[in-house]
């Protein structure tokens, strides 16, 4: 295995991961960033209202993006598993 082979697995493992996590990262921020906006605007400071519509709106993300996910991991294990055959 020469040190290519390994940076170019090593790069699509991580845009892999970032393809698979970056939904419901996206939408934590922007659920996050309006609800500060919105207590920014009501001058509210509660800690906890932030948590729950930030989970609430990831596992909705990760519900309607996890046929997708699948998809993209299945892939991403079929061609590690292709590469080790061709070795």
């Amino acid at each position: 295995m020469t040190p290519e082979t390994v940076i170019e697995l090593g790069q699509l493992a991580l845009r892999t991961t970032l393809m698979v996590a970056g939904p419901m990262l996206a939408a934590g921020m922007v659920v996050g960033l309006s609800i500060s906006i919105f207590q920014a605007a009501t001058h509210i400071n509660e800690m906890t209202m932030t948590f729950v519509p930030k989970i609430v709106a990831v596992f909705v993300v990760l519900i309607i993006a996890l046929p997708w996910i699948i998809h993209q991991l299945t892939t991403f294990t079929m061609g590690i598993f292709e590469r080790i055959g061709a070795m």
